[in-house]
């Protein structure tokens, strides 16, 4: 069987402040959003919290009204604010006044407006999953569950893939609409599965996404387990907070790891964008998952890119130009499942190869010598890919 990742960037519609030329340009607006977001939460609203918020309102462009262009302000009961024009002669002169003495005062939420995503890298997405031909495919940033199916039946015979049979998305934590799903074929049902959406340490909220868990029957009569992953980004906070929340992300899922592995499940793979590159030593964020002791004698997690017969295209990394400080998107595999591996790769074909010159070769659509252009492309991401003989239970 072949089991396979890929980091979709959205399907059928992606939040617009995700969706421009670079991550600095939507980067302020992202920002204001988690504060603005957090801050409405509180119970009460202190005269400090008031004034960050309608400073945050500035920065989203909603002095004058609850729409703007990256985002929308949903007031459905109570009030909140109320604006007050300071010059007629001057519309742009307003003043903002935050009423509500907490969130029990009103009922509403600041939403990301959303956006088509381009027709042809929606096409280039599917040409990527059909080429690949797995028979098991980690999804990450899928907004849906029913805009993955609807894409599995309808996008995907454009391109010439079969449809999934089974599609499996549970929302997580993350507002954008960014998910963690999985497909399979009709020789692998999705037998049980389990949600960590709401699992907490001593710090809080654990992952921020999920860490959805698939359990899979394979033909020869097996189990098989998937943990499908996005870690925390290095795109917004601090670098010290970020590593934090990916140390605990990364032992949490080791924990998952020990736990399936006590409960005598062999064949256990950690797929998904866990956005930092392999650790060098004990302290680095990604440490717990390349643990050698995670299974005890039997060793840790194996990287695909670390087994023979690996062809990485000569490029190490995954995402963006492909360096090895872009090695971010991983196939990690249990020890027993490490042996019935036979060969892995990269597959790049549908990501923008750069100009000067191409880096590696894509489709026409996306060929710069063709025309192409990087907005076409139907990822930042690689696809990565793992052939399994998994034989007999």
């Amino acid at each position: 069987m072949r089991l396979a990742v890929f980091n979709v960037e959205n399907l059928f519609a992606r939040a617009k402040v995700l969706n421009q030329a670079s991550w600095s340009a939507g980067r302020p607006a992202l920002e204001a959003f988690t504060r603005f977001n957090t801050l409405i939460s509180k119970s009460s609203y202190s005269a400090a919290d008031k004034a960050r918020m309608v400073e945050l309102l500035g920065t989203l462009g909603l002095v004058a009204s609850d729409d703007a262009p990256f985002v929308r302000l949903r007031r459905n009961r109570g009030s909140f604010l109320v604006r007050r024009r300071l010059d007629q002669a001057d519309r742009r002169r307003i003043e903002i006044e935050i009423t509500a003495a907490g969130r029990g005062d009103w009922t509403g939420w600041l939403e990301l407006e959303r956006e088509p995503v381009d027709d042809l890298a929606m096409r280039l997405t599917a040409r990527v999953i059909a080429d690949l031909k797995a028979d098991v495919i980690g999804i990450v940033e899928a907004e849906s569950r029913p805009a993955l199916d609807a894409f599995s039946r309808e996008v995907l015979p454009l391109e010439g893939g079969m449809p999934y049979r089974h599609v499996m998305l549970i929302d997580g934590n993350d507002a954008r609409g960014i998910d963690c799903a999985i497909m399979t074929g009709p020789d692998h049902p999705i037998t049980a599965m389990r949600s960590y959406v709401d699992l907490r340490d001593a710090e809080g909220l654990v992952f921020s996404r999920d860490c959805p868990e698939f359990h899979l029957d394979t033909p020869g009569g097996g189990r098989l387990v998937v943990l499908v992953n996005h870690l925390k980004s290095k795109g917004h906070g601090t670098q010290k907070a970020n590593d934090a929340k990916r140390r605990r992300q990364a032992e949490a899922i080791a924990g998952i790891c020990r736990r399936l592995h006590a409960e005598g499940i062999a064949h256990v793979a950690v797929v998904g964008d866990l956005n930092d590159t392999p650790p060098q030593d004990r302290r680095d964020p990604l440490f717990p998952l390349f643990d050698p002791d995670l299974f005890g004698a039997e060793g840790g997690l194996r990287d695909v890119s670390e087994l023979p017969n690996h062809d990485d295209g000569g490029r190490p990394g995954t995402y963006g130009g492909s360096t090895a400080a872009n090695k971010i998107d991983y196939i990690l595999l249990s020890p027993a499942l490490a042996r019935r591996a036979t060969r892995s790769g990269v597959f790049r074909r549908g990501m923008w190869p750069g100009v000067r010159p191409p880096k590696w070769d894509v489709y026409p659509e996306i060929d710069p010598a063709e025309g192409g252009e990087e907005k076409h492309a139907a990822s930042d991401h690689a696809a990565l890919w793992v052939d399994l003989d998994l034989g007999q239970a």
